[in-house]
């Protein structure tokens, strides 16, 4: 089994920033590990379904983002450490909800239903 443990949430103000950071140990059941995985970032608030934010191949080749946060986030990952990073900037009031990571056991997914694998999530909060 694969475990994700994210961290970095918090209270920040609007245009503010803040970083996540994904901790993933573990294994798949086909033997694939963390570090050969796509990992994304999804956030979610209550009554909606999670959203995708962003995510990045496992070799940091490919990154994909959604357009409410093109050009100012960044998702990076260090394979070394089994971490994934989400740097957000220029904070805003609508980046507010729980943050979670997730594995991917095939492709560079952008819909959470592609993901396998979930954290507990880590709440951001941005004020207004």
């Amino acid at each position: 089994q694969v475990q994700l443990v994210e961290s970095g949430g918090g209270l920040v103000q609007a245009g503010g920033s803040l970083r996540l950071s994904c901790s993933a140990s573990g294994r798949a059941a086909s033997g694939r590990t963390p570090s050969r995985s796509a990992m994304g970032w999804f956030r979610q608030t209550p009554g909606k379904e999670r959203q995708f934010v962003a995510t990045i191949g496992w070799n940091s080749g490919v990154r994909y983002y959604s357009d409410s946060v093109k050009g100012r986030f960044n998702i990076s990952r260090d394979n070394a450490k089994n971490t994934v990073y989400l740097q957000m900037s220029s904070l805003k009031p609508e980046d507010t909800g729980v943050y979670y990571c997730a594995a991917a056991n095939f492709g560079v997914p952008q819909v959470s239903t592609d993901y396998t694998y979930w954290g507990q999530g880590t709440q951001v909060s941005v004020s207004s």
